[in-house]
């Protein structure tokens, strides 16, 4: 057989490699990382009858590997994706497109959303910001989300922000095998515990800074600054926003009879909405005791105001008398008493630090003074 030139074979192959270098692949894999995985991904792996499978395949493979028997299925773990990597991992578990573009953007309140074969868990992330003193600016509470697609074969968990990380959660349900043998709903079951376990530890650091923010407020030098009082209210109104919204969701997961849970997780589920209900208790409560404290620093501000004002008036009223005498004798007229008296002068100096004790006197035994 002869070959064509070299030269002709590579004219030939010119506008196919120029088109490849312009516009990438028509079927190219998103950007990739160690291991063939994008940059997004935080782990992959596959896992059959609650154990997993060595390597760390890219995630197309994994999911042709879960896919080839019934007892498997593939964890893809992503933070903050790129909109390229979340549009290929869309393409390759067949994702609804509207869910995708929200999963590239943070802030979503929790909720459930069946579309198919695939649900969208959706929960948000909280993590306490250390701090030694609460001011007007303090960072109290820091929060993110978690998106959830679960399907027959696979789970891929979108994570956004700094708090909840997954990475403890697969170690802890990886030792637990016969959870995670129950399929991808023993993940959602993991995160959903992991959260509301952050939720509690929150609401612990919280009551700390509740309980030093109430003994400033009714200390004797009522040191507390009213700007961080609100500043602490405002960081307990986002975290009770993340709490208890979640209510709702695990409430129809645990109603579901077909498309939720299997039935060997529903209890572990309904351990995770009891934990839930001590978490939106507490973060109600502190909410309500936040707001008396303020409402408390408030009237303290009223009284201390009163007190200033009463403080104002006793001095005024005693400058009144000595302006009063002082006005008498400054109007100059030929007849008034006293004025060729000897001791006129001295007297009259005397009747005024007299009269000014004597104000004095009653209102500090009034407690105006």
């Amino acid at each position: 057989m002869q070959h064509p030139p070299v030269r002709a074979r590579w004219a030939r192959r010119l506008p196919a490699l120029w088109r490849r270098a312009w516009h990438g692949p028509a079927h190219a894999a998103p950007p990739a990382g160690p291991r063939g995985n994008p940059e997004a991904v935080v782990d992959c792996a596959v896992y059959l009858d609650g154990r997993r499978q060595p390597g760390t395949p890219h995630y197309p493979d994994a999911y042709a590997q879960a896919r080839r028997n019934r007892r498997a299925f593939v964890w893809l773990g992503l933070h903050d994706p790129a909109p390229a990597v979340m549009a290929a991992v869309g393409r390759t578990f067949g994702l609804d497109e509207h869910h995708v573009a929200q999963a590239l953007t943070d802030g979503h309140r929790p909720t459930l959303h069946h579309d198919g074969d695939v649900t969208l868990l959706v929960l948000r992330t909280a993590g306490y910001v250390a701090h030694d003193e609460l001011t007007d600016t303090s960072e109290v509470i820091d929060t993110g989300d978690v998106m959830v697609f679960l399907g027959d074969r696979f789970v891929v968990t979108v994570r956004h922000g700094a708090a909840g990380a997954l990475a403890p959660v697969r170690e802890n349900i990886q030792r637990r095998r016969a959870v995670l043998a129950e399929g991808p709903w023993a993940v959602a079951y993991a995160v959903c515990a992991r959260m509301v376990e952050l939720y509690l530890e929150v609401a612990g650091h919280v009551e700390t800074d509740l309980e030093g923010v109430e003994e400033t407020v009714f200390a004797r030098d009522r040191s507390a600054d009213i700007q961080q009082i609100y500043q602490l209210k405002r960081e307990i109104v986002e975290f009770k926003r993340a709490v208890l919204p979640l209510q709702s969701p695990l409430r129809v997961l645990l109603g579901q009879h077909s498309g939720g849970p299997p039935p060997a997780l529903r209890r572990w589920f309904a351990d995770v909405d009891s934990d839930l209900a001590r978490a939106v208790d507490r973060v109600s409560g502190y909410d309500d005791l936040l707001n008396s404290v303020l409402q408390a620093r408030l009237a303290q501000l009223a009284v201390d105001q009163n007190n200033d004002l009463r403080k104002i008036a006793s001095w005024a009223a005693i400058a009144a008398t000595q302006t009063a005498v002082a006005g008498l004798y400054g109007m100059n007229f030929a007849n008034m008493p006293g004025l060729t008296w000897h001791y006129g002068y001295p007297v009259t100096l005397l009747v005024m630090a007299a009269a000014a004790l004597v104000l004095y006197r009653l209102f500090r035994r009034s407690g105006w003074l």
